[in-house]
């Protein structure tokens, strides 16, 4: 199993090309199930996650080309399988997505429950929920979802318990194809959603209220293909501007779009980069300053993302001052501050808060990535710290982030992958 070997102590200089965003590339390609011929998902990443999803939709039976640039072309004219299997779904969350598509258009759906990062609580009991309230018949059998429907899902009005993105894109993909109108209440409002319903719309879908707490969705009988390029990955950015931060250094993010990233910027300003920005770019310069201290909380976008909490405990670690980090959305997401603390941090944990009291360095030391954004945790760590760092089962962070080690090597870092 491979590793990531870092040699802290050089500051991150440079320019990166940001990826594309995997939370919305794979409801994207789950998509393309709604559709009777061809569609064309560019700007894809290339990671684990993508390659599962390409392979879940070939096993439906989704005739796929994918180009050396990893585009993606998707015909779904005849899918000969509507059964999603274990094999594939336990290893990524996501593919719960293909659950909405598959029952709106054939009337029939067999997903396994999902798996993915060990992060907490992440029921679909919203989805189900969700898709009764259209008219689905849903049956649990031997660990799989089995729904149904005879005809057409009827539009409803949905009003959702708590916010979840993936609950909001499943429903919102499944209402397209519904009879009649669908209003989700209390729906996600993360860009990745919008970007979803951005690329319904122009398969032909009417939806409106996308960034909004509520959406209108007028069902359509058929939806058609389209060429739809997957926006910039946010979190990808956000971490590559803590790291920047964390090490002192200066960095600008071609395809960075700031308004998807504004309560992160306004954090880091706060810890004392000189943030500028463009229509599609974002540079930061901390003009080799030790950052200072930020608390935060997570909340539903616009507030605070959970998907950047690690890395700014991470930040804090070598930040001066005090830092209060509270992890509201997954009640597991601090279980990297232990590995944190073995490379001489100091945080304590109080609830669901991390108390940080920054140091003035950290030391190189063997760490373990339980999940995707701690594992990052770990590597911006590493990259401030003394000696060596071996960052180990990082299949977790290949999960979300495209060659980093080869993009971080690019700003001056010491990284190698090696064999464990």
């Amino acid at each position: 199993m491979d590793n990531l070997a870092i040699r802290g102590g050089r500051r991150l200089e440079g320019r990166l090309k940001i990826s594309g965003a995997k939370n919305a590339a794979l409801p994207i390609l789950a998509a393309t199930l709604l559709v009777d011929g061809p569609t064309t998902v560019r700007n894809l990443p290339h990671l684990h996650d993508i390659t599962t999803m390409i392979e879940l939709l070939g096993c439906l039976g989704v005739q796929l080309t994918v180009d050396e640039k990893l585009a993606v072309e998707t015909d779904a004219s005849i899918i000969s399988n509507r059964r999603a299997p274990y094999e594939l779904v336990k290893t990524m969350r996501a593919s719960i997505l293909v659950l909405g598509p598959l029952l709106a258009r054939f009337g029939e759906a067999q997903v396994s429950f999902p798996g993915g990062c060990a992060i907490g609580s992440r029921p679909v009991d919203l989805h189900l929920k969700g898709l009764e309230a259209m008219g689905a018949t849903i049956s649990i059998e031997e660990g799989y979802i089995h729904a149904t429907t005879a005809g057409r899902l009827r539009g409803a009005d949905i009003a959702l318990e708590t916010v979840t993105v993936g609950g909001t894109e499943n429903l919102v993909m499944a209402a397209t194809l519904a009879e009649g109108k669908t209003v989700i209440r209390n729906a996600a409002r993360e860009p990745e959603v919008v970007d979803m319903i951005n690329c319904l719309n122009t398969m032909g879908a009417n939806i409106v209220g996308a960034g909004q707490s509520v959406l209108t969705i007028e069902g359509v009988e058929r939806l058609h293909g389209c060429d739809y390029a997957v926006m910039p990955d946010r979190i990808e950015a956000g971490t590559y501007l803590v790291a920047t931060a964390a090490t002192g250094g200066k960095v600008r993010l071609d395809g960075a779009i700031a308004e998807h990233l504004e309560v992160v910027l306004d954090k880091l300003r706060e810890a004392g980069a000189i943030v500028i920005v463009g229509d599609d770019w974002v540079e930061l310069d901390m003009q080799g300053r030790r950052p200072k201290a930020v608390s935060i909380t997570t909340a539903p976008y616009p507030g605070f993302p959970t998907d950047m909490q690690a890395q700014f405990t991470a930040l804090n670690t070598i930040a001066e001052g005090v830092g209060r980090v509270s992890e509201t959305v997954f009640e597991n997401r601090l279980i990297q501050t232990h590995e944190l603390n073995r490379m001489g941090a100091s945080i304590q944990i109080e609830g669901n808060t991390a108390i940080v009291t920054g140091q003035a360095g950290l030391n190189g030391a063997p760490v373990m990535a339980s999940d995707l954004r701690a594992s990052a945790s770990l590597v911006i760590a590493g990259l401030v710290a003394s000696g060596e760092t071996i960052v180990d089962r990082i299949y977790h962070i290949d999960r979300g982030y495209e060659c980093i080690e080869e993009k971080l090597q690019s700003l001056g870092a010491d990284i190698r992958r090696q064999p464990g």
